[in-house]
């Protein structure tokens, strides 16, 4: 089995085009396996020189469960390698797509079980806005849960936009994002749409790091998951997300 979890991390961290998903030559991987695919990626990632800032929350929206037939989100994690700044080009990747997010900085450490939003929200240092680029491994993104989780929930990068608040300044189940793809705006929702509050969210993610015996450390950043579908980020394009109260941020591919 190591054997095994070594051999899939090897080949998703070296994976630069679509190829099949895991479990159609693994039919029996489950979702604990995939994060200890998820994990070993990580080590093989620390161990090439890349430093761990934090984690990302995936599936947060009711509809996005309903379809992969789960009843909460998946987590990810985060290196300084996924940090995109601002005005750097998205790098070549397989099919990128692009969501807007609200973002926490943590300020203490929040540790499970029993979190809450409140707890949650209170070890917060600041939120600010974020757009993260999205790059399944898979064909035309189709997998199984286990296959996601194992693929660091499609994990690819990150910009983080310069505004950045203290969450009690913030009305953050009413903080909206409009989503513009060159010029033209698609898509818009509020953070309402992220477990009907980022925090939940937030808390969500520390009760499950407890039962793997982790907590969300203090600097830790906390993607807390897409407000809207992700869009597709084509060769030339542009897109931005506006926030409410929290800026801008602006990609182009």
């Amino acid at each position: 089995m190591i054997h095994a979890i070594r051999a899939a991390a090897q080949e998703l961290l070296a994976a630069k085009e679509e190829r099949s998903m895991l479990t159609e030559d693994w039919p029996d991987l489950d979702v604990a396996t995939g994060y200890a695919i998820q994990d070993e990626a990580l080590r093989l990632r620390r161990e090439r020189g890349e430093t761990l800032v934090g984690l990302k929350l995936g599936l947060t929206s009711r509809a996005k469960q309903q379809r992969m037939g789960i009843d909460a989100p998946l987590l990810a994690w985060l290196t300084d390698a996924m940090i995109l700044p601002a005005g750097v080009p998205v790098p070549e990747l397989i099919h990128p797509r692009a969501e807007p997010e609200l973002v926490f900085v943590m300020g203490k450490r929040l540790a499970g079980p029993g979190a809450t939003a409140a707890t949650a929200l209170a070890a917060v240092s600041h939120v600010c806005a974020g757009i993260e680029i999205i790059d399944s491994r898979y064909c035309d993104y189709k997998f199984t849960l286990p296959d996601v989780v194992a693929d660091n929930g499609s994990s690819a990068f990150f910009s983080l936009g310069p505004v950045s608040k203290p969450p009690s300044e913030l009305d953050l189940s009413l903080e909206a994002a409009l989503v513009e793809v060159d010029g033209k705006i698609v898509d818009t929702a509020t953070g309402a749409a992220v477990q009907g509050h980022p925090a939940e969210a937030l808390a969500l993610a520390a009760n499950a790091l407890a039962a793997r015996g982790l907590a969300i450390e203090p600097g830790w950043v906390v993607l807390t998951g897409g407000m809207t579908d992700a869009v597709e980020m084509k060769s030339g394009s542009r897109v931005a997300a506006h926030f409410s109260n929290l800026g801008s941020v602006t990609l182009t591919a």
